[in-house]
């Protein structure tokens, strides 16, 4: 028989085990709970990602539509082989192009917009200078936040608004653009260099609403034909009759909206070799489709709701913050901030890229000049100059034409909107070409056959010393897909790196796009998102980029898709410092 203290020690024994067994099972417990938590939250995340997608802009379709009519490509090919086909070819990682899809990143509400009141208000919205002092020394920084509430005064707690931020002095014509961080948690960081002795205050604009930056995307995605264009078409008829018949037009792209052309045998298409893009009319009833002679601009489809209408009206709005005057001192007797760095091609833009006093622009990418009249024609001397690209392009042209007496313009016969355009010095042998990009383009009625992609002209310039490349995109693919207007850059590229290949001596400029639109057809946000896909692009190519969209974001001219005279000069002065760097 067992003794008291054997059955005292068995009886502690099984009290022992089960409660290491019950521990055991708790903490197993635990652990299924911790697993299960985590799946719910892999699953949660799934369900954002699956609501939010990443961001991939050049859509499957394209390379379907590049593929598609290269029979050699093998049967059942698959996607990320053609994908990765179609960047190889025109000299794009995938890696690379995964930094443009987080460059064109922008912040979403995270929750359903159900009503207009939920939309950051201007009048609301507020901002704060950080630590504000007695005064500053030039070349210091100064720090801004912008707290964005909503049409109830109710603190938004997600990022996504579009804001602009100067910092100016109306005495002195001063002015500098605002580097503006989005935290991403409704508030907004704001960074000024203080570049110049004086007095300056603060502004910031509201531009839009983080609610009504959906709207565009929206619009962008689903309504890309809201921009239309009309081909003319000419030919003989019976007993000498002349027939003509206007149809409508637009970029040949089977989604966004723009299918709404591809029903059976619909359309004429015109397509060009080189860059595989096609251009596509509705087939006229009684013409061939040869007959196509003249291109215009159709008209605009206004297909906004009543909610996405008043979420744009607050549009452009400047908001409440601290008016305190900053005073800027000398340091150590210095007036100014010094740039060394010669003009070449390659630079980092920064921000700010520079600023104005006294209307004159000062550049922080690197050391520009000023130009008189004579200066300009010596530094033109014995070069071919060809720009390329829309209106804002064509008033560099105009700028020479009507400031450099020596240089006379040619008259072609051909619409003056479009071109092509011609001046030229025979003394100094100074030959000056502008020319409007290919179609998309919104234009008066001029002959489709002047209308040239740019990467084709690019291949068709043998380049060399004396030859200045100069082009610009962007206005008139504000209501397109990123991804096709992706794809004509690309196209560009691959045409650059092609010429400075074979002459690598040529000058190769790119001006950026400039602010100045607001609407759905064509917002300065659109604007903004193209401008970093052409920097993208071109960011490792060893060509010049000429940064407008500052210059003009914060010039105290009202906005103007075309820039004032103040502003041009200061750009043609930068453009003649890189053609002529010191």
């Amino acid at each position: 028989m067992p003794s008291k203290n054997q059955m005292d020690i068995e009886s502690r024994q099984q009290l022992f085990h089960k409660e290491r067994s019950c521990l055991w099972k708790l903490f197993t417990g635990l652990c299924l709970l911790v697993v299960l938590c985590f799946l719910i939250l892999l699953s949660y995340m799934g369900n954002e990602r699956e609501k939010r997608p990443p961001p991939s802009f050049l859509s499957l379709h394209s390379v379907e539509c590049h593929h598609s009519s290269n029979s050699s490509s093998p049967a059942g090919i698959s996607s990320q082989t053609q994908i990765s086909s179609f960047y190889s070819e025109l000299g794009i990682s995938l890696d690379a192009y995964s930094r443009l899809q987080q460059a064109v990143y922008w912040a979403e509400p995270d929750r359903s917009i159900t009503s207009v009141s939920m939309s950051t208000s201007p009048d609301n919205t507020t901002f704060i200078i950080e630590n504000l002092k007695e005064s500053y020394q030039i070349g210091e920084e100064l720090f801004v936040m912008v707290h964005a509430k909503d049409s109830d005064n109710k603190f938004k707690s997600y990022g996504g608004d579009f804001f602009q931020a100067k910092l100016f002095w109306s005495k002195t014509k001063a002015s500098v653009f605002g580097e503006v961080v989005d935290l991403l948690n409704g508030s907004y960081s704001v960074r000024f260099l203080l570049p110049w002795v004086g007095e300056a205050q603060v502004a910031v604009r509201l531009i839009h609403s983080s609610e009504a930056v959906e709207v565009l995307k929206r619009h962008r995605e689903t309504d890309s034909d809201r921009v239309y264009f009309n081909g003319y078409y000419e030919g003989p008829g019976p007993d000498k009759t002349k027939l003509s018949e206007t149809v409508k037009c637009n970029v040949k792209w089977d989604m966004n909206g723009l299918e709404s052309m591809r029903t059976g045998d619909c359309c004429c298409e015109y397509n060009d070799p080189r860059t595989g893009e096609t251009w596509r009319c509705k087939r006229p009833k009684s013409l061939p489709c040869s007959a196509l002679v003249h291109h215009s601009m159709g008209g605009y489809r206004n297909r906004l709701t009543y909610n996405d209408k008043m979420l744009l009206m607050q549009t452009n709005k400047d908001i409440n913050g601290d008016k305190s005057i900053i005073k800027i001192f000398s340091s150590h007797g210095n007036e100014n901030i010094d740039v060394t760095e010669k003009c070449r091609p390659g630079l980092h833009t920064p921000v700010p890229a520079g600023f104005y006093l006294n209307d004159v622009w000062t550049s922080f990418v690197c050391s520009t000049r000023h130009f008189t009249t004579q200066k300009t024609t010596e530094c033109l001397k014995d070069k071919h100059i060809y720009m390329m690209g829309d209106s804002t392009l064509r008033q560099w042209f105009e700028f020479f034409v009507n400031e450099v007496p020596v240089l006379k313009q040619m008259n072609l016969h051909v619409q003056y909107q479009t071109g092509p355009l011609l001046a030229v010095d025979v003394e100094n042998n100074i030959d000056l070409h502008w020319r409007a990009h290919g179609v998309p383009l919104r234009t008066r009625k001029t002959a489709f056959a002047n209308l040239h992609y740019i990467s084709n002209e690019i291949d068709d310039l043998a380049g060399g010393p004396h030859t200045v490349i100069i082009f610009n995109l962007g206005p008139h693919f504000t209501t397109y897909p990123l991804d096709f207007f992706t794809q004509r850059v690309l196209r560009i590229r691959k045409a650059v790196l092609a010429l400075l290949q074979r002459a690598p001596e040529t000058t190769v400029i790119i001006k950026t796009v400039n602010t100045g639109s607001k609407d759905i057809f064509g917002s300065d946000w659109y604007s903004l998102q193209l401008d970093r896909i052409l920097r993208w692009a071109f960011q490792d190519v060893g060509v010049y980029i000429l940064d407008v969209w500052q210059m003009t974001a914060c010039h105290y001219n009202n906005e103007d898709i075309h820039p004032g005279p103040v502003i041009i000069k200061n750009e043609i002065d930068i453009l003649l410092s890189f053609i002529c760097p010191e």
